[in-house]
């Protein structure tokens, strides 16, 4: 099960019919939760739109979000606070930073309405420079970067389902206490083909491997790429060595 999406769907100049199907796919299971989507339920002006080359990629991601079904779904069943989360994944890739982030959302929402916080994603500077108009948003939180806080693993990770999971199974927030209190979340991933991201009793006991590329060391030479192998109880510690070093995690795998 990756963590990271190596290969972003990403429309081309060059695109077919059915590689804009592809896009479309891409853009429900990622702006919608990874749900199933009934034929009725599909945009299908939208999509006409978007497979006559009258939308980007961006517009297309902009359209489902305001659809009724994502309505219908993370806003009107939902808590503000999980509504705004799951914005955060769905359309930036990744979870929220602090406190402060998330207050700004819900009060927009509450003072300027639905259509207004969605735009502020989708026409956010951070979307453009990740996405730009024909890339499809994915998680991007277990990427690292130098200089950025451990906390922004543990909660993208905290978030992310699993390919199978449902982000609909779950109406109340799952990081309304860790961001409140600017805390890390336990590190506990979902086990593979879960529809429900449930996990095992003891996470900790799951092994995973972690890629990390670009340490100080190897500036001299030609840049290398190490994998290493940990439990989930000594994650943390891992990746907290491998900033230190100067790496960039390049992914997250679970391998059992």
């Amino acid at each position: 099960m990756a963590i990271v999406l190596d290969a972003p769907v990403e429309l081309r100049n060059s695109a077919s019919v059915g590689d804009r199907e592809v896009v479309i796919r891409a853009v429900y299971k990622q702006v919608l939760g990874n749900p199933h989507v009934m034929e009725s339920e599909r945009l299908i002006a939208v999509e006409s739109q978007f497979c006559n080359g009258n939308l980007t990629v961006r517009e297309l991601v902009r359209a489902v979000a305001k659809s009724d079904f994502y309505r219908s779904r993370y806003f009107e069943p939902c808590a503000p606070y999980r509504f705004v989360e799951l914005n955060f994944k769905h359309l930036l890739g990744r979870a929220p930073l602090d406190q402060a982030e998330v207050s700004q959302h819900i009060y927009r929402c509450t003072t300027e309405g639905y259509d207004a916080e969605i735009d502020s994603y989708i026409d956010s500077d951070e979307y453009q420079e990740k996405f730009g108009e024909n890339i499809v948003p994915y998680y991007q939180g277990a990427k690292s970067q130098v200089g950025q806080k451990q906390l922004g693993y543990n909660r993208t990770l905290s978030l992310y389902q699993g390919y199978a999971g449902v982000d609909s199974a779950f109406k109340s927030s799952r990081l309304v206490q860790s961001v409140a209190t600017n805390s890390s979340n336990k590190i506990a991933l979902p086990s593979t083909g879960s529809r429900r991201g449930s996990v095992s009793k003891d996470a900790t006991e799951k092994m995973f491997k972690i890629v990390a590329t670009g340490f100080k060391f190897d500036s001299p030479r030609r840049v290398s790429t190490s994998e290493y192998m940990v439990s989930g109880a000594k994650m943390t510690p891992q990746i907290q060595r491998i900033q230190r070093a100067g790496g960039r995690i390049v992914s997250i795998t679970e391998v059992g």
